[in-house]
């Protein structure tokens, strides 16, 4: 299975959702940011029209600087995937668009969403630990502190401060991951 290099853009917020998503969604507290976005990515605007534009002979050219060999007849165009770009409100430029990965919750804890870019292995334990947080506070501090605090010994701001503990983390992570023999002593990095 290989994944083209093309970018896309539709109205739509879910893969299954409505073209009118995106129009619906326009209201006057924040025609303001997204038009400000707009006019500064024009560039990018530019790029996401250029490739949706493409027709299937310019995508497999596209294909064929990474897959020279690709032949018409084996491919055919797939969505992959959907995401839902933030704009938020900016005091300077109006509106930013945020590449980033943002966990939004109700005040109940009720319901959580996940905004923004795919978040990737590197955050992705982070995040659903801010979700367990947000969610459910009185059993992250209480019932499953216990059970948190053995799954995750070390959270960042720790291990920021606590070079002994970081080292004891690194260790056990590279054990774990077989990057060094258990007999080795820890790594050093330069």
């Amino acid at each position: 299975l290989l994944f083209g290099p093309y970018a896309g853009f539709t109205t739509k917020f879910l893969k299954h959702g409505s073209f009118m998503d995106l129009p619906l969604s326009v209201r006057a507290g924040n025609i303001g940011p997204m038009l400000a976005v707009a006019k500064n990515i024009m560039v990018l605007t530019k790029y996401l029209v250029s490739e949706v534009m493409q027709s299937m002979e310019q995508r497999l050219d596209s294909l064929r600087r990474f897959y020279p060999e690709a032949k018409a007849e084996d491919w055919r165009l797939e969505v992959a995937g959907q995401r839902v770009q933030i704009i938020k409100k900016d005091p300077k430029k109006g509106g930013i668009l945020q590449f980033g990965t943002e966990l939004v919750a109700a005040k109940d804890g009720s319901l959580a969403a996940l905004l923004g870019a795919s978040p990737g292995a590197s955050v992705t334990v982070s995040i659903m630990l801010e979700l367990i947080e947000k969610c459910f506070p009185a059993k992250a501090k209480g019932e499953w502190a216990g059970k948190l605090a053995e799954i995750f010994p070390a959270r960042e701001k720790v291990l920021e401060t606590d070079a002994a503990l970081y080292r004891k983390i690194n260790t056990q992570n590279n054990i774990a991951l077989e990057l060094v023999e258990e007999s080795s002593e820890t790594p050093s990095y330069a």
